[in-house]
């Protein structure tokens, strides 16, 4: 009798939706995002409605991609859409959509025992391609080479927004030798117990660490300079989901994040929210035609 009751549970748990796995979504995707703002909007969320989100790693063409897959409820990124040379969407990006929920800005970062405070683009750019391999050339004697540090790849957030922002291609190939890095956390973590060490990476992420944030032209990356556009390499955060047919939670979850709550939240950690850099989307689809806010 007993045998018989626990076949019938069984079958009932089966049948039945899982109320738990109905409380809950998904969402992976972009480091930096996740460390800017998703963790404590996440919480809020789910204070309020109930609904857990459970959140994962991966980078940011993960977070476009297994939205677009339908593995996940939902994402981040740090950059757009792939487009490939023949100006169509990479076939693992097209059912991806992405909601503008804020901005960040790429920033060069170094050591705190490096005494240099600012850099040109220029010098940026001449650092990436090897044509300044020497921190004396920069005017910090007797330092010796920089040890430059890139992320692997062009489709990361970092990579794609680094090669568009500087090198108006998103497929242009850095010269200089490097050590490359599969994230920006171990990317970060190498510049942090390296002096010599150099790399970019999203002042939302950078700004948690033990990391020198350098000026760009004497402008610092502060908040204001972001929203304002002053700062040169400031660039739009999303989340993703699915275009077809996502759940509904997942559109209260983007009404939420694009809410006063949720913007309020944005803020609240230091990142730019859309009513803070709203000047930034007009300016960005001047500079940018070919990757226009959605």
């Amino acid at each position: 009798m007993h045998r018989k009751i626990s076949y019938i549970l069984v079958f009932i748990s089966l049948i039945l939706p899982n109320p738990l796995a109905a409380s809950e979504l998904s969402w992976t995707g972009c480091g930096i995002t996740k460390l800017a703002f998703m963790n404590e909007v996440a919480n809020a969320f789910e204070n309020k409605t109930g609904l857990k989100i459970r959140l994962s790693g991966g980078g940011a063409t993960k977070g476009i991609r297994s939205v677009s897959a339908k593995t996940t409820d939902l994402g981040g990124s740090c950059r757009l859409w792939l487009i490939l040379p023949n100006g169509t969407t990479h076939p693992h990006e097209n059912n991806a959509r992405l909601i503008h929920v804020g901005w960040d800005a790429l920033v060069p970062i170094a050591n705190p025992r490096n005494p240099i405070k600012n850099l040109s683009i220029t010098e940026i750019k001449n650092i990436l391609d090897g044509e300044l391999k020497n921190w004396n050339d920069l005017s910090w004697p007797n330092s010796g080479k920089i040890i430059l540090c890139t992320r692997e790849g062009n489709e990361s957030g970092v990579g794609f927004m680094a090669r568009r922002l500087l090198f108006n291609d998103f497929n242009y190939k850095f010269k200089g030798r490097s050590l490359v890095f599969k994230s920006s956390t171990s990317l970060e973590q190498k510049i942090e117990s390296s002096p010599r060490s150099f790399g970019l990476s999203g002042i939302s992420s950078a700004k948690r660490r033990n990391l020198k944030i350098l000026s760009i032209n004497g402008i610092s990356p502060t908040k204001e300079n972001i929203a304002s556009g002053k700062f040169p390499l400031y660039r739009p955060l999303f989340i993703t989901a699915s275009k077809i047919e996502p759940r509904p939670e997942v559109e209260k979850f983007i009404d939420f994040i694009r809410g006063a709550e949720g913007q309020r939240i944005i803020s609240n950690q230091g990142t730019v929210n859309l009513e803070e850099g709203k000047a930034l989307t007009d300016l960005w689809n001047k500079t940018h035609p070919m990757l226009k806010i959605p």
